[in-house]
């Protein structure tokens, strides 16, 4: 699936990514940075300002805002690959907080999921009703087992024109290892691939 599948199922206006490469949060340099990155696609709202019982004209086709989302995050990554994902959704004011969760069910994660070199864990993910300009934090955690504390973080998005009234934004985040500086305990990253068979 590529961007054309999803302009084929939804109205696109734009997309939009974001990229950080954390390199220390003041103590000891890694070896290796963290790189988080978040995209989302800014979509026409088709249910905006009526109340609709069946939404599933988002949902039936959102594996297709899975792969290309997955895609273009996978590609934000600079080849490392990805450790920890989350997903999330914000409505503009004349839709509901259910027009973003439609496009974001397993069908979505599932293809998300899968454009991202697969994860054994549920995917975390937040929705919320705002206005143009608004933030949003896509949880992250662990892609194969959602108990590793290292890896719960989160990216903040924002589109400043988006969503407009009549819009939602379908989003993604993804990183490439744990929070830079971890060191609370709990189930490590190597015990859970252990558990896993991996």
């Amino acid at each position: 699936m590529t961007a054309a599948d999803v302009g084929s199922a939804y109205r696109v206006r734009q997309w939009a990514s974001f990229v950080q490469e954390i390199e220390h949060g003041g103590g000891p340099r890694p070896a290796q940075p963290l790189v988080k990155a978040a995209v989302g696609v800014v979509i026409a709202n088709p249910f905006a300002g009526q109340w609709v019982e069946d939404l599933s004209p988002l949902t039936i086709p959102s594996a297709s805002l899975g792969t290309e989302l997955g895609r273009r995050a996978v590609a934000l990554l600079q080849g490392q690959p990805v450790e920890g994902y989350g997903k999330g959704g914000m409505v503009g004011t004349a839709g509901e907080q259910e027009h973003a969760v439609a496009c974001i069910t397993t069908v979505f994660g599932d293809a998300f999921r899968a454009a991202v070199g697969g994860g054994a864990a549920w995917i975390s993910s937040a929705s919320k009703v705002v206005g143009a300009g608004a933030s949003i934090d896509i949880p992250l955690a662990f892609k194969d087992e959602l108990y590793v504390r290292s890896h719960y973080d989160a990216v903040t998005l924002t589109i400043p024109d988006a969503p407009r009234p009549d819009e939602i934004v379908i989003c993604v985040a993804v990183s490439s290892r744990g929070r830079i500086h971890e060191r609370v305990g709990g189930i490590s990253r190597e015990e859970a691939l252990q558990r896993l068979g991996q």
